[in-house]
């Protein structure tokens, strides 16, 4: 029996496995593909507290699980098929015939690249269609490539092609870009990047291997091709939920409804990370996140939920 399960080895994970076995948690991580998550795929992340030059998302992730396995963090890379969630005893299955048992659990399984739904995206995945600018970005050296979305991922992903590409046309829906203004500079200040305003991806274009992208101008509906051997989509996510569905409470996207103090509607069940409902997606608010997890977790099982009011007026009581 652990003390504590938790579930997704990203920034959120990675953090609250740290703070679990500082605090003396009998502590299990699970983590299906790699650790690190969605900011192991970053080729450089430069808001990250620390790093006045920026750190590789592979190098940071990497720091991250060495930080919390030289701690005492336990992880096994296995999938998850079905957790149990409601009951005094949380249960996670892993395989057929094996599971685990923990007295509380943080939920931190991330979110997903969310598709575009344009026609010819699953016919040309891994033919020139991509979620992931560094992981596929090198295929596109001497070539044009398009970048569809407005937030901080297109826009990092712009830049990192425009080292390797001929050019990179980044196609966004509105007239200004969600991204932040240092980044939103360095797009439109740049040689080899044009933006592509007010236009949506309508058709992914080729047979084999992608050659051109159809677009639509979302005021006049005009339609257009541009010529691209890549089209990388940063549209944002959607949460990776799917396993505890029906038993954790979320919005209508489906992310994960959770406090600040990261406690969702289930007793000892805690929500980390880009599947909680919040305003900021970043790899320092699902770190924080993890901590705070974790830190709930121990206050509640040490005091139990019958002290958990007085442990949360506690807390705010130190930070005044």
């Amino acid at each position: 029996m652990l003390d504590l399960l938790i579930v997704g080895g990203g920034p959120a994970g990675l953090t609250a496995g740290l703070y679990a076995v500082r605090a003396g948690l009998d502590t299990l991580l699970l983590e299906r593909k790699f650790s690190g998550g969605q900011a192991s795929t970053a080729n450089l992340i430069e808001n990250y507290p620390g790093f006045d030059s920026g750190v590789g998302g592979p190098e940071l992730a990497m720091a991250m699980e060495k930080q919390a396995v030289k701690a005492g963090l336990n992880i096994r890379y296995d999938t998850c098929s079905n957790l149990s969630l409601t009951g005094d005893i949380k249960r996670a299955t892993l395989t057929a015939d094996h599971g685990v048992e923990a007295r509380a659990v943080i939920l931190a399984m991330g979110a997903q690249p969310r598709k575009t739904g344009a026609r010819g995206e699953e016919e040309l995945r891994g033919h020139g269609v991509s979620w992931c600018a560094t992981c596929d970005g090198f295929m596109m050296r001497g070539k044009r490539a398009v970048v569809i979305g407005g937030g901080n991922t297109a826009a990092e992903d712009a830049l990192y092609l425009s080292n390797l590409c001929e050019h990179v046309t980044i196609i966004h829906r509105r007239d200004a870009m969600r991204a932040d203004h240092a980044l939103v500079r360095k797009i439109l200040d740049h040689k080899k990047i044009t933006v592509l305003w007010d236009h949506v991806v309508t058709s992914f274009i080729g047979e084999k291997k992608l050659r051109a992208v159809e677009v639509a101008h979302t005021k006049t509906g005009e339609r257009s091709e541009l010529d691209a051997e890549g089209a990388f989509i940063a549209v944002g996510g959607h949460p990776d939920t799917a396993i505890a569905a029906g038993q954790v409470a979320t919005d209508l996207s489906g992310y994960i409804i959770a406090g600040e103090d990261t406690r969702t509607n289930l007793p000892l069940v805690y929500a980390a990370g880009d599947l909680r409902a919040k305003p900021l997606r970043q790899i320092v608010t699902a770190s924080a996140d993890g901590a705070i997890a974790a830190t709930m977790a121990m206050q509640d099982l040490r005091f139990g939920e019958s002290e958990r009011n007085t442990a949360d007026y506690m807390t705010v009581d130190n930070h005044r």
